[in-house]
Parts: C-alpha cells; sequence; structure tokens
C-alpha cells in the first residue's frame, strides 16, 4: 500500500510499520479536488474558505499562507482578511459577523492563537456551525460529543483517515489518548468512540502512566511534551500516532521516542510526515464539506 513502509531493527520484535501522512493526505486532497470540479459542475456553486489572520504572528502567518496556497491549488476560492494586532474584540467580531453571513462564503478559519486582548472562545462561537471549518465551536463540539452532523476538528479527523488507510481495527478495540486538550484530545476521544473503540483519556495528572497507555492497541499522544512516551508506554503490536511536533536544536521531534518503539509497535506516524500534513488535507475536506452544505440548516 502506497501509505506504509515497513522498517526494522536489528533484532526486532514487530515489523514496524511507518504510516505515511503524506501520502495519505495526498490521496484527501485528490479527493477533494475531484469533489470541487464536481460541485462547481453540477451547482455552479465554489467553495470558499475564509481566514482571519489577526496580527503579524510569523508562525500564524506561514500557516495560513500555506492554508490559502492549497486551497488555490484544489480549484476553491480563497477570501483572506487581515486584521492588525491592535483590533478590538468588536473589530474582529464585525469581520466575523461579514463572513457568517455571506453565502459565498462556506467556511471560516479563524487562525489561533489570537493576541492576549481578545476573547478567543467568543470569538470563535460567533462563526456558525456550518461553516466551523476547524470544528471548534460550542455548537460543533455538541454535535461531535451526541453524534450529530457536523464539521469535526482537523487533527483528530486526520488521525482517523491516517488509522483507516492503515486499516487499524477500531471496533471493540482499546484506544488510549494522552492528551486532553480542546483542540485534539477530547474530540479525538470522541471520535474514537464514534468508530467503537473503547477509550480512556490520560493527562498530566496521570498516575502510572505506562501502566495506562500499555493497555492500548491504539495509542494516540497529544501531550505536548517532548519525547513523553517511550517503549516502556507500548504493548507489543501497538499503532502508535504521534500528534506531537517540536522544534530542538538537533531538529523536528514528536511526544513519541520513535526509535525506541521501533520492532515494538505494528505501525507509528513519524514526525515530521505523519500526523502534520492530514490536518490541512482535513480543513480542505471540511470546506467542501460545507460548500455542499450550503444554503441549509446542520
Amino acid at each position: 500500500m502506497p501509505q506504509t513502509s515497513t522498517t526494522q531493527t536489528s533484532t526486532p520484535q514487530t515489523s514496524t510499520q511507518t504510516i505515511d501522512g503524506k501520502a495519505v493526505a495526498a490521496q484527501v486532497k485528490a479527493a477533494v479536488a475531484e469533489g470541487v470540479a464536481e460541485l462547481r459542475r453540477t451547482t455552479s456553486r465554489v467553495p470558499t474558505l475564509a481566514t482571519v489572520l489577526v496580527g503579524d504572528d510569523p508562525a500564524s502567518a506561514v500557516y495560513v499562507g500555506s492554508k490559502r496556497r492549497t486551497v488555490r491549488e484544489l480549484g476553491m476560492l480563497d477570501a483572506h482578511r487581515h486584521l492588525p494586532a491592535t483590533a478590538t474584540q468588536e473589530e474582529v467580531a464585525a469581520v466575523l459577523d461579514e463572513l457568517a453571513a455571506d453565502p459565498a462564503v462556506s467556511g471560516i478559519l479563524l487562525q489561533l492563537p489570537l493576541p492576549a486582548h481578545l476573547d478567543e472562545g467568543a470569538l470563535i462561537d460567533r462563526i456558525p456551525a456550518s461553516k466551523d471549518v476547524d470544528g471548534l465551536t460550542a455548537e460543533s463540539a455538541g454535535r461531535l460529543a451526541r453524534g450529530e452532523t457536523g464539521l469535526r476538528p482537523c487533527t483528530p479527523s486526520g488521525v482517523i483517515e491516517l488509522l483507516r488507510s492503515a486499516e487499524v481495527p477500531l471496533v471493540g478495540a482499546n484506544a488510549v489518548v494522552v492528551g486532553r486538550s480542546t483542540l485534539v484530545g477530547r474530540p479525538m476521544a470522541a471520535l474514537l468512540l464514534l468508530e467503537h473503540a473503547t477509550v480512556t483519556i490520560a493527562h498530566s495528572r496521570t498516575r502510572d502512566l505506562a501502566a495506562v497507555t500499555r493497555g492500548a492497541d491504539v495509542l494516540v499522544v497529544a501531550a505536548g511534551v517532548p519525547g513523553l512516551i517511550g517503549a516502556e508506554h507500548v504493548s507489543p503490536g501497538a499503532t502508535v500516532i504521534d500528534v506531537g511536533i517540536h522544534r530542538t536544536p538537533s531538529g523536528l521531534v514528536g511526544d513519541v521516542r520513535t526509535e525506541e518503539v521501533l520492532g515494538i509497535a505494528s505501525r507509528v506516524t513519524p514526525v515530521p510526515g505523519g500526523v502534520g500534513p492530514m490536518t490541512i488535507a482535513m480543513l480542505m475536506q471540511n470546506t467542501l464539506e460545507a460548500a455542499r452544505w450550503a444554503g441549509t440548516t446542520l
């Protein structure tokens, strides 16, 4: 299969497949491009993503630029708004309200983090659930928790897509999510529950983390702690998904000490090149889905 390769240690216990996030993301984006072309042909609607950037944070500017570039590559329209770092709560809210009311705008993405003087949660919740391509509003979170139709957070959705591509059995599997953030950990657990896995959430106050994670058939690590998970945390044959990414003097690393788990885990995601590419791919998929729902009430 194009999305996996096989890596073995010198004395392997298990043949460890590396799940290729770049390959899977490319497949998702190709499918989105086909869907965009079909939507334009059959309805004349063009999916349009509005990105809203407040301030001049260099990392945020890079992320938004990458998203905008991918939007155009896939045949969608790019509607970008850039506000100064001094923008008030009311000014940002007015832009979001304008985009929410614009029928030509399929999806709205408010780039995070925002300047410290702004109320992030209140602004996010101004985005209608039908245009919430990041899946972060309270309504979207509620729809996910209840298993109702809605747009799902991009990174956790990308993890599910990776697991499917690698044909990882989820029904009845023991899944452990390390991390409880509203961006990844909590929606990740909810998505795994919808796949009929038995889910445990571990976090910074979990006693004896290794004892919890060793019971996992599927281990998703999104703790934001470099090298938190090693060989002692992984049971033979488990699938390990590393959501973390950290810049260090020796390069980019994840939350998992990957070299240690080779030969133990059956599948792992690399850093970089694993979960990361999936986030933008799933954002594009959400934007297409939002365009298909245009004019409807979720």
